[in-house]
């Protein structure tokens, strides 16, 4: 049980760092409309070629999109599922009704 435990956080921590830089996030945003080719993610992003690569593949490792090459060109899109995953991890944090403690002045760490 401690293993898909592990594992399950080993993930969440995956996803949550690949969408945890503003970059990523623009990327991400662009790939809302549909596939994107990586020279008009470079144009838009006005940002250099290493540096985009660096940060796709940071989103394809933690498998939050897929390419595809077309000649010299490679396309991006967002795996749908990832997103699906990313929700249900955050909707799992999520605390119960009742469940918060309510901390009361000087009633702890004395």
């Amino acid at each position: 049980m401690a293993t898909a435990q592990t594992s399950d956080l080993d993930r969440a921590v995956s996803l949550f760092h690949a969408l945890s830089d503003p970059i990523r996030l623009s990327i991400m945003e662009m790939l809302r409309s549909g596939e994107r080719c990586v020279c008009d993610l470079q144009d838009d992003l006005e940002t250099a070629q290493s540096k985009l690569s660096f940060h796709l593949k940071v989103l394809k490792d933690a498998g939050l999109v897929s390419d595809r090459r077309e000649g010299r060109w490679s396309y991006y899109t967002i795996v749908p599922d990832a997103l699906a995953e990313v929700h249900d991890l955050t909707v799992g944090m999520t605390p119960k009704k009742g469940t918060l403690p309510v901390l009361r002045t000087g009633s702890c760490c004395r």
